[in-house]
């Protein structure tokens, strides 16, 4: 009887969905949280919210949470997105492989050398990027490819003008501020989003230096709030409770603790305030996975890991959404 209720309920939220904006309804606003690989299981997501006949009015994301909710933003399907994940080499686009030399061991082509076709030393211009600025990689391949998907509203004036409303976190690593953008090139802002302190280099925009947003928030459904939505459905690709007192700079800058940092990120008490406000919050069980795992089977486990929470996440909804 009560998975029949959430049923109704569903389908009620999803035929006003569909009656447009003139109905007065409650707002919904998908958030994405970063993880690396572990993105998949958003993909997942992403697939029962359209079985479900759920469309967001709104987008939220950080890292890979960005380009997975950027390309949704856009107009991708799940379906199309999950083609993506399926059929990219992720660890050499990351890389910036050039597979010409992937079994070359030392080369050097245009003033950059490779090693087994990974590039370690020599700088390329890339638009954006703060060559001056410590990290290994500069993105440039994952740019390329992530501009050539979205090039489609290149010059827009505001994501606000995407088929779906679009917010990308990402922080100034100089003033150690969180920085939402909403007006750039689209790939630009999913590059922002990603970029690692240390692995990939900044991108520069309106005079700021930005890097990862999951260092100040890695599950922004404040963000989806201050968009204007009523009810948000957040997924969140971190594994494990984190104490509002772990974070110590003993902990965080002595060996191995700067690795931690950036991995499991250091604000609790948002993240944790961020959980506690999401409508609906799924949290698949991803914990025998990393941000590297792009193997085949590791990226349909976890697809269908998003699936299962999902659905149990929704079902359990009770429809309502939270006093603030």
């Amino acid at each position: 009887m009560f998975r029949t209720f959430i049923t109704i309920v569903l389908m009620t939220v999803s035929t006003l969905l569909l009656a447009g904006d003139t109905v007065d309804r409650p707002r919904i606003g998908l958030v994405l949280g970063g993880g690396g690989a572990k993105g998949a299981a958003e993909v997942g997501v992403l697939k029962v919210l359209e079985e479900r006949g759920i469309r967001p009015d709104y987008i939220a994301g950080t890292s890979i949470g960005a380009i997975v909710g950027g390309l949704y933003a856009c107009g991708y399907s799940a379906s199309q997105i999950e083609d993506l994940f399926r059929t990219q080499s992720w660890l050499s686009l990351i890389g910036n492989r050039n597979d010409d030399l992937r079994r070359s061991i030392l080369d050097e082509v245009d003033g950059v050398t490779y090693i087994f076709g990974f590039p370690i030393g020599g700088k390329t211009k890339e638009p954006g990027v703060d060559e001056s600025a410590l990290g290994v990689l500069n993105g440039r391949r994952i740019t390329h490819l992530l501009d050539s998907l979205t090039k489609k509203y290149d010059g827009i004036e505001s994501f606000d003008r995407l088929p779906i409303p679009f917010r990308c976190v990402a922080v100034d690593i100089l003033t150690q501020e969180e920085v939402l953008m909403d007006s750039c090139e689209i790939e630009l802002a999913m590059r922002a989003s990603m970029s690692i302190p240390g692995a990939f280099r900044p991108i520069k925009w309106k005079g700021k230096t930005l890097v990862d947003g999951g260092m100040m928030n890695n599950l922004p459904v404040d963000v989806a709030r201050q968009m204007g939505a009523d009810v948000v459905i957040a997924v969140d690709l971190d594994q494990g409770e984190h104490s509002d007192d772990r974070f110590s700079l003993k902990e965080t800058f002595g060996i191995g603790g700067i690795l931690d940092w950036l991995v499991s990120r250091p604000d609790w008490k948002k993240n944790k305030a961020n959980r506690e406000d999401a409508d609906v919050y799924i949290n698949p069980q991803l914990a025998e996975y990393g941000v590297t795992s792009f193997g085949a089977e590791s990226i349909d486990t976890m697809i269908a890991r998003g699936e299962r929470a999902a659905r149990k996440a929704l079902d359990n909804w009770q429809g309502g959404t939270k006093e603030r």
